[in-house]
């Protein structure tokens, strides 16, 4: 029987290259790392379908947005019933996609982020020297009839835990989750560049330190 969480929240702050105006949402409580959750023997093993599953991604600053996609290389969860014990899934850096340019300047824009630019690949993410994020599930809870995911983020080698409302389906074969919009403060993870309250001095030359991000995760029975 398909069984579902439905969590309605709305929160927000997260980083990658972000804008002047606040956004509507609230910043993510982030927070050292925490232990990652162990999963029973009973559990079951699901696979993430890295085909289908997909971070969205969104950045603002006073002149404008761009938003685009991370793809995923690898990632489990385990499962007893419907509930989720552990999982971790691993973000490949280098499919960083920019979605609303095109030609030149998408490109452009997509090896500044990754970092591809000679003299600037410290800027943002610097694929060649961190070619990958992680995700790993440190809990599950539901508060007020919301269901939250806890888990340590890794990027650039900094952890942080971080905490959002996500909606849950599962049955016997599959797990989807898919969150809320959330943002989270990109320079808690070093991704410094055009940051305000980094630099000083940018004017309305500044990148938003938030970037909003909306996880879909997919994964089947292994």
């Amino acid at each position: 029987m398909k069984k579902s969480i439905l969590n309605i929240f709305t929160i927000a702050a997260i980083g990658f290259a972000v804008v002047g105006c606040k956004n509507e949402n609230k910043e993510v409580e982030t927070t050292d790392a925490q232990e990652v959750a162990d999963a029973t023997m009973e559990a079951a093993a699901f696979k993430v379908d890295t085909t289908t599953s997909v971070i969205n991604w969104k950045g603002e600053k006073p002149t404008g947005s761009h938003m685009g996609t991370i793809k995923l290389t690898e990632g489990t969860f385990k499962a007893n019933d419907s509930v989720i014990e552990s999982g971790t899934f691993v973000i490949d850096m280098n499919s960083i996609e920019n979605a609303d340019l095109e030609g030149d300047d998408k490109m452009k824009l997509e090896k500044h982020l990754k970092g591809t630019v000679e003299g600037k690949e410290g800027d943002f993410f610097n694929v060649n020297q961190y070619p990958t994020g992680t995700f790993e599930v440190t809990g599950v809870t539901e508060k007020e009839g919301v269901t939250l995911l806890q888990g340590n983020l890794t990027l650039k080698e900094v952890t942080k835990n971080v905490e959002f409302p996500v909606t849950i389906t599962m049955n016997e074969d599959t797990i989807e989750i898919t969150s809320e919009k959330f943002n989270i403060d990109r320079t808690k993870w070093n991704v410094n560049y055009g940051s305000k309250s980094v630099f000083d001095g940018l004017g309305d030359k500044f990148i938003n330190d938030e970037i909003e991000l909306m996880i879909n995760l997919k994964a089947k029975k292994a």
